[in-house]
Formats: structure tokens, sequence, C-alpha cells
């Protein structure tokens, strides 16, 4: 991102109502003397200023807001509507306002509503800065001087905007894998939109997530990192520390990132579950349904009691899960892993312990094709657990 004000600017457009941007112009700048009429604004971004109500009358409108400049300080100042010119400009600035000078003709200005009486204002100077908001939002120079249309921002760009939010809103290097993966989520909603896949696609929403999740965990490793890389090492041993730190930092993510995204497809289904809950000595399945309490209770029928393990990669570690629930020996073990294809003599093993693999669909067909029909989605789990659940 461009340094100075582009960023605010832009993420404010994507966090506010609506959002208008314009070229100043000499009489805008008071280059011409008509400093004290204040900024011109399009008659396109009426409904910004005004209601339609008071839009529909035929006197001089007025109305006091506050806006903040810069995101660094606050103006009462005064929207004006002349009926009889068809104009809407901006006045009352107060004395010493430093962004109205003759010089600044051509600055782009950015302003945004947050609600009906907060508003906020950016001036962007630079080639640069200006480039990167136009940019961003596809607006070419001859299309400002309106509202900007958010819907013409493509998802990658606005992607890559929130992830650098998020870094740098951050006060530690590297926040807890939960924080990580709760962000990842958020940002792929915000971004994608696809909260309803929770219900209808939890295989696809789980792929996405685990996506995002990746490349946001990247983006924060290069945030951290890439200055030192470039410079290089001063000796292998620091070198080999800085990789060691990398790597042990990137298997402890990989492996709570699944256990989250799953907790929150249960959680946008309504089930009820236990997470690392205590079976028998120190047994601990990943998901325990409907609850901990539930396995515990001799009462409480068995075949109405579901456990789920979860492992990113499940070729070597699979038996691991085999004995964790003594109550479930002689039922089947869930297994849901984002490995993309194991052997048929492995399949056919985990089949012999009474394991069932629990893979997205999209990774079943890199399995082998004779045994696939072995194989659940998470659709076909989370529709399972609820069956169970009564729900």
């Amino acid at each position: 991102m461009a340094a100075g004000y582009a960023e605010q600017a832009i993420n404010s457009v994507f966090d506010s109502e609506k959002g208008f941007c314009k070229f100043l112009s000499a009489n805008d700048t008071g280059a011409t003397g008509g400093h004290q009429f204040g900024i011109l604004i399009s008659k396109s971004a009426a409904e910004m200023m005004f209601n339609k109500q008071e839009l529909g009358q035929t006197t001089i409108l007025k109305r006091t807001v506050k806006i903040r400049w810069q995101e660094d300080f606050e103006t009462e100042s005064c929207f004006t509507y002349y009926e009889s010119k068809n104009e809407l400009r901006i006045t009352r600035f107060g004395r010493g306002f430093p962004f109205l000078k003759p010089e600044q003709a051509g600055a782009l200005f950015v302003f945004t509503k947050q609600t009906n009486t907060d508003y906020s204002g950016y001036f962007l100077e630079t080639d640069e800065e200006i480039e990167e908001f136009l940019d961003t939002f596809g607006i070419s120079p001859t299309e400002t001087n309106s509202l900007i249309d958010v819907q013409k921002v493509l998802p990658e760009t606005q992607e890559k905007l929130e992830i650098q939010e998020f870094i740098r809103s951050l006060d530690i290097d590297f926040p807890a894998s939960d924080v990580m993966s709760a962000a990842a989520r958020e940002i792929e909603e915000k971004v994608y939109d696809h909260a309803g896949d929770i219900r209808s696609d939890p295989d696809k929403k789980i792929i996405s997530w685990t996506n995002m999740e990746y490349t946001l965990f990247r983006a924060l490793e290069y945030a951290r990192y890439g200055e030192i890389i470039t410079r290089g090492f001063q000796s292998v041993d620091e070198f080999a520390r800085m990789a060691n730190a990398v790597l042990n930092r990137r298997k402890s993510r990989a492996g709570k990132s699944l256990e989250h995204h799953l907790s929150a497809i249960f959680d946008g289904n309504d089930i009820e579950y236990s997470s690392q809950a205590v079976t028998e000595g120190n047994k601990k399945p990943d998901f325990l349904f409907p609850s901990q309490a539930a396995y515990h209770d001799k009462a409480f029928p068995a075949d109405r009691l579901v456990s789920l393990a979860a492992k990113t990669t499940c070729k070597d570690r699979w038996r691991q899960i085999i004995t964790e629930a003594d109550r479930l020996k002689d039922k089947p073990k869930y297994l849901c892993t984002l490995q993309q294809g194991i052997s048929g003599a492995q399949m056919d093993e985990m089949q012999a312990e009474n394991v069932i693999l629990v893979v997205p669909k999209p990774y079943i067909v890199t399995y082998p094709q004779d045994r696939r029909d072995r194989i659940w989605t998470l659709a076909r789990f989370v529709q399972y657990v609820k069956m169970i659940e009564g729900k």
C-alpha cells in the first residue's frame, strides 16, 4: 500500500455507508478567491448529505455535521444545498484549516459517511496515493466526482486490504492459533460473503477458511521475517535458528487450525459438542458429541455418542485415535482430515479398525476410486450428528 493517507481512506470507504471522491478544483482550494464557498460536491452524492424529503424543499438547506479529517482532528462543518443553483457544498472548516490552500488544487478529496451526523474526509496529494486509491476501486480519473461503487473492487484486492488491516492491528508478533483462525474466517466472510455455506456446503467452507488462514499466516510471516531474510544471515547457526522458529510455528498452527474451523462449522449448525473432552485417563478426543458430561453419564446411551478426531494429515497418525474413547470401542471412530489421498492398503487398515474418514468433498477424488464410497463428506457427518442429536 502507498504511504500516507491512501490506506486510511480506502479502509474508510469499505467501513462506511457511502463514499465519494473528487479532484479539488482551483475554486475549492481558494485559488480563485472563492474559498469561503467551500468544497463543491456533485449532485450524485446528494443523498449522502441530505435525505429525499429535505432535497424536495425549495429553500437553501443547511445541516451541521462532525467531520474527522485525516483521522487526526474534527470540525463542526456545514452541508449547504442551494436549490436555485442546484449546488451542494461543504462549508465552515474553521480558522487555520490546513488542507484548502491554492497549491492543493488537484489533490484527491475522499469523503465518507459513517452515520447521519458523522463523516470523514481525506486529502490525497501524491501521485502514488491517488493511483493507489483509484486503482483499488477501479476508478479512472475521469470517473471521479461521484459516489464510489465498492462492488467494483476485486475480491482479491479487498482480501489483501483486510489482511493488511489485521496485521497492522496486532500488538504482538504472532497471535494465538484460535485468534488467527477466527481472523481468517472473519476476513473470508467479509470479502466473499458466503456465510450460508456453513450449513449448505460445509465441505466448501472448511477449505475456504483453511486456505484463507494459510494466506493470512504467510502474509504475517512475511511482515515479521521478510526484511530479516532479505538482509541475509551472519552464520549458518543464525539461519538454522530462524528456520526452526518458522517451521515450529507453522507446525503448531496447522495442528490446531482444523479444530478451530470444525468448531465454527458445528457452532454454525447448532450442534452440541465438547472439544478436547477427557474420556478415560489422559485420553482426549478432539470432539465428543453431544458432550463430555453425556459421555461420563453411564445412563446416557452409547449409541447416541459420537467422537471425531481432527488431523490435518493422517497418513501415519490415524492409529492414535483408536483408543481415545472406551465407551465407543465397538463403534465407528470418525477422523476428519485434509489429507489428499492415501493408499488403498492404509484405507483397508482403517476399515479393519472401524475408522471412517471424513474428508471435504473436493478432496475425495484423490483417494483410490474403488474405496471412495467408504469416505464421508463433512456435510454427511454434520447431518449424521444432527440426526443423532435430534436437530
